[in-house]
């Protein structure tokens, strides 16, 4: 198991465990509270029972296990259809059943995972989480989304470069305002990965639940970490140059459905769509 910065330096873990703010809620978290996990706090909880007042796709039982069958029928596709066995994943979250690691390497035990995340609570909780299969591997860069440098010169200590890489940037994207900065983000993480590599991406949406406008803007007037809703056609945007695996850009449960997918009574507003580099 990789290690690509100074966690293991007890100096360090106690700097970075002093970032964590329980005053304020985090999305990490209250993702980690949607999904049934015990990682949250007071403030976090009354956060997403609030947004969920305003939306109610945004109760346990929608949204994240949506998303969640979309990111393990991703993986699957990735590695049983396109013979990915390397993967960069970006704005991991909270630890919880069926993380990167574990749906690939369940399919083939040799893959290989570079985890990046800039929440020192994310990050201390998968160190102590999370192990990979014997033959495959995992790591561990401390960077944020924007900082693409950092992230593939981290990530070369558990991922060859040279070999395709599927890159994964579920959620991530909404927490980069500006469009023009998150098409760029996008195109130098492609840029840093050869052809035959894929991306991956899961981004709320703007255009398919008003509902969801009113929650964000709710969480925008308290959080730090703000989140920006995206239109079909914006995130379109975000991968030019990139060729879509069919079906394409769609919304998630749309996206290669599989037979035991959970049911929602509500649709799920967040688009997704995999991308093959050239």
């Amino acid at each position: 198991m990789a290690m690509t910065d100074e966690w293991g330096n007890d100096a360090t873990r106690r700097a970075k465990s002093q970032l964590i703010d329980t005053t304020v809620p985090n999305v990490a978290r209250v993702y980690d509270y949607l999904n049934g996990g015990k990682d949250n706090f007071d403030v976090d909880r009354k956060t997403a029972r609030a947004m969920a007042g305003t939306a109610p796709v945004l109760v346990p039982a929608t949204l994240v296990p949506a998303v969640r069958a979309f990111r393990h029928r991703v993986l699957r596709f990735l590695v049983a259809e396109a013979g990915v066995r390397q993967f960069l994943d970006i704005g991991i979250g909270l630890p919880l059943a069926g993380n990167t690691h574990e749906v690939t390497q369940s399919i083939v035990p040799e893959c290989r995972v570079a985890y990046v995340d800039n929440d020192p609570m994310v990050l201390s909780h998968a160190r102590a989480l999370m192990t990979s299969a014997p033959g495959g591997a995992i790591g561990f860069v401390d960077a944020d989304v924007r900082e693409s440098g950092a992230i593939t010169a981290g990530a070369q200590a558990t991922l060859d470069l040279s070999q395709p890489v599927a890159v994964l940037l579920l959620s991530t994207l909404a927490f980069v305002e500006n469009a023009t900065e998150a098409a760029a983000v996008v195109s130098t993480l492609a840029a840093a990965v050869p052809s035959d590599s894929y991306v991956a991406i899961w981004h709320l949406a703007s255009d398919l639940d008003q509902t969801l406008e009113g929650a964000i803007r709710r969480w925008n007037a308290t959080a730090a970490q703000r989140i920006t809703l995206r239109s079909r056609s914006e995130i379109a945007d975000l991968v030019a140059g990139l060729e879509l695996v069919p079906p394409g850009l769609v919304p998630v449960m749309d996206w290669r459905p599989a037979p035991d997918d959970p049911r929602f009574e509500n649709p799920t507003p967040v688009y997704g769509l995999v991308a093959r580099r050239l």
